[in-house]
């Protein structure tokens, strides 16, 4: 056996076991303090409330066995098992032009990988959802939303791919610089153009029609000092159940958005200290850093791939024939397909760096407006989205953006204090 493929195998074991494990953390630490509400909520969450909680978490958790299964089976069917090196066999007699042949690589095996997920896709929507009253689609709903996912893939990612590809033939030792370079041009197209353009194809946005409360909220806009394309209200209500707020796009097409299922639920001043939260992200430049650590580390993947695309023993290790002498965009699928298997221990690193961001925001909304109402917006949010207050440490450090309720509530109490 191949180095390599062995390397491979041991880690894609040990992801899928860690996995695995912490769900099962996950589900015994929940199911373990599902028969009492945490001190700090017990005068606003019901004991029943945080049993419904616990149930929904641990249905959910259960829920991604199958997916982890299927991914890790679907990773050795299309390496290992030969998959890929059929697909690139059979493209290769319809086009014989190197760019044209890798985007029917690249796209097939997306295409298979997502039909794949669809039945898991659809049972947690129509299944889970369903029985915990958050559903709201329709299976016309769902398959809609397919189409219109796949055909924004047609007309959006299938030019930059084509460019990419296009670069990595053509541009010589250094194509992985111009591939970074098509990249980045290609995100920060679409943060500007998704508020306007792409998700309107989805949802429904409109300009709040609360005369009192968007007084209010553009009095903290201008104390603030922020200016945006406008307050807009989504209808996520024709999906489902659960409510949020967010802030996005950049330059002249911010805005911030609010669903309908919150604004129905919360008081004018938790409104407006959830605002206040989102503008502090805004403030301390949040979506900013992100996008340049995000392009720090596509550089350093691009800068990685240029160089794995010369080894040969990348593609034997993975099932590649290398006398077949594979394209370009085997090389760009592979290590796609394979990175998450190395890089899954590093998801701690991106937590912690998200939770400072919650903390920062969380810090300027106290500031701005008041902690204590912030504190009822969030337990009413953890409420309606069945969301558990006692999550499993381990767990909530690989997967939770944001930080645990009761760390976060008790961060806020100190802040209004």
């Amino acid at each position: 056996m191949q180095s390599f493929t062995l390397i491979f195998i041991v880690a894609l074991l040990l992801t899928t076991v860690i996995q695995i494990w912490l769900s099962l953390r996950h589900i015994r630490y929940v199911r373990a303090h599902q028969s009492k509400v945490p001190e700090d909520f017990a005068s606003q969450i019901s004991l029943a409330d945080h049993r419904k909680a616990a149930n929904y978490t641990c249905s959910k958790t259960r829920a991604d066995f199958p997916s982890i299964f299927l991914h890790a089976a679907l990773l050795l069917v299309l390496t290992l098992g030969g998959g890929l090196s059929a697909l690139n066999i059979f493209w290769q007699e319809w086009f014989g032009d190197p760019v044209f042949h890798g985007m029917a690589l690249i796209l097939s095996t997306l295409l298979i990988m997502g039909v794949a997920e669809i039945p898991l896709s659809y049972y947690r929507i129509f299944v889970i959802e369903e029985q915990f009253g958050f559903n709201k689609m329709t299976p016309g709903m769902f398959f809609a939303d397919l189409i219109k996912q796949a055909m924004l893939m047609a007309l959006l990612g299938a030019p930059l791919l084509f460019a990419i590809l296009w670069l990595m033939e053509k541009m010589g030792e250094n194509w992985w610089l111009y591939a970074w370079m098509a990249w980045i041009t290609f995100n920060l197209f679409l943060l500007a153009v998704f508020p306007t353009w792409i998700a309107p194809l989805f949802n429904k946005f409109t300009p709040l029609e609360d005369a009192s409360l968007k007084a209010r909220i553009e009095l903290l806009l201008k104390k603030c000092g922020f200016k945006s394309s406008g307050l807009f209200v989504m209808d996520g209500s024709r999906r489902s159940n659960h409510g949020n707020a967010y802030f996005t796009g950049f330059g002249k097409t911010k805005r911030i958005v609010f669903f309908d299922t919150l604004l129905s639920r919360l008081e004018p001043t938790e409104i407006e200290a959830v605002l206040a939260h989102e503008l502090g992200h805004f403030k301390h430049r949040h979506v900013i850093k992100r996008i340049v650590v995000s392009f720090v580390m596509s550089l350093v993947f691009f800068w990685l791939l240029g160089y794995l695309m010369n080894q040969d023993w990348f593609y034997v290790g993975l099932g590649v024939n290398v006398e077949t002498v594979p394209s370009t965009a085997m090389a760009l699928l592979l290590f796609f397909l394979v990175m998450p298997v190395f890089t899954f221990l590093f998801h701690p690193v991106s937590s912690i760096y998200s939770r400072k961001h919650e903390f920062e925001a969380d810090a300027y909304a106290a500031q701005y407006a008041s902690a204590d109402d912030l504190i009822r917006a969030l337990v009413k949010l953890y409420q309606d989205n069945a969301a558990t207050l006692t999550p499993d440490p381990l767990h909530s450090t690989f997967y939770d953006s944001h930080p645990p309720a009761a760390i976060r509530v008790a961060h806020l109490q100190r802040l209004g204090h």
